[in-house]
């Protein structure tokens, strides 16, 4: 998930045992590093000496990974210096914005195993080195209510009462707070920058992406997320694939080795092989 945590390794020494730990690092390190290392990635000199087809390299991720996977692909739609391009983005379950908790999805799958919504909220502020004292606030959207001034020009771009079918929106209703607590965004302001949400990129900044893989699960507080960022691909004129499993949920993917080998994860798993096959 959108984590970043301590890894601790242990070198042995005459004296003992010295344990150095991996720096925590935090948004937006993640995006410089991916950035970085696809852009060198990219050059025609690195993809001659791996012998790389120039005309078929794809990015993906999935839940946290889909979120740099699909920011990465905007920065790098963005940059008009780049040689080479990528053909594809498929995204597995994307985790793409934090600023309504409180979609379909959300409301649907609040106390959902594996990923419930307050733990993803936690996820959320770990990953900007917040303060969990607003955990509870943001779960009810006070941290995007509209006092806040620096969230009302993005709503538009993940109101959910348009962009998802009435299929998804079910019986569900909007939380939008009249009065929240603007501090919250003053505090961890990158809650509303595009690298961390690219669901709210402007649609100029969606044009041009590559060709689009997005699996969503119904049993999965982020569903929402990657059904509306494929409604807005294709707004953009993006070609996108949507490939929505009813009877699946948050993670399923990693279920289809032993001693995990179960229907979710192989018919997701097959799933997505075969569209990159077809497609890249």
């Amino acid at each position: 998930m959108l984590y970043q945590g301590k890894v601790a390794t242990s070198v042995p020494e005459a004296s003992g045992v010295i344990v150095k730990e991996v720096p925590k690092v935090y948004f937006p390190e993640q995006i410089h590093d991916v950035v970085r290392a696809t852009k060198y990635f990219l050059q025609p000199e690195v993809l001659h000496k791996y012998s790389v087809d120039p005309g078929r390299i794809g990015i993906s991720g999935d839940s946290a990974g889909g979120n740099l996977a699909a920011a990465l692909s905007q920065q790098l739609n963005q940059d008009t210096n780049l040689k080479n391009k990528v053909k594809v983005q498929a995204l597995i379950y994307p985790v793409l914005q934090a600023l309504d908790f409180n979609t379909p999805s959300y409301q649907q799958n609040a106390n959902t195993p594996i990923l419930p919504r307050y733990v993803m909220v936690k996820y959320w502020v770990d990953y900007f080195k917040g303060n969990y004292d607003f955990v509870q606030e943001m779960i009810v959207n006070n941290h995007t209510s509209l006092d806040v001034e620096e969230a009302a020009a993005l709503r538009a771009h993940l109101n959910w009462t348009s962009l998802l079918p009435a299929s998804i929106k079910k019986n569900y209703k909007p939380v939008v707070q009249t009065t929240g607590n603007a501090r919250i965004i003053q505090k961890i302001p990158q809650l509303l920058d595009v690298r961390s949400a690219p669901l709210i990129a402007d649609q100029e900044v969606l044009r041009g992406l590559p060709k689009t893989y997005i699996l969503t699960c119904e049993h999965d507080v982020v569903r929402d997320d990657g059904i509306m960022y494929a409604k807005r691909l294709e707004k953009a004129g993006v070609e996108v694939t949507l490939d929505h499993f009813e009877s699946c949920f948050h993670g399923c993917v990693i279920f289809a080795s032993w001693p995990t080998y179960f229907s979710v994860g192989i018919q997701t798993q097959n799933s997505y092989i075969k569209w990159l096959n077809q497609n890249l």
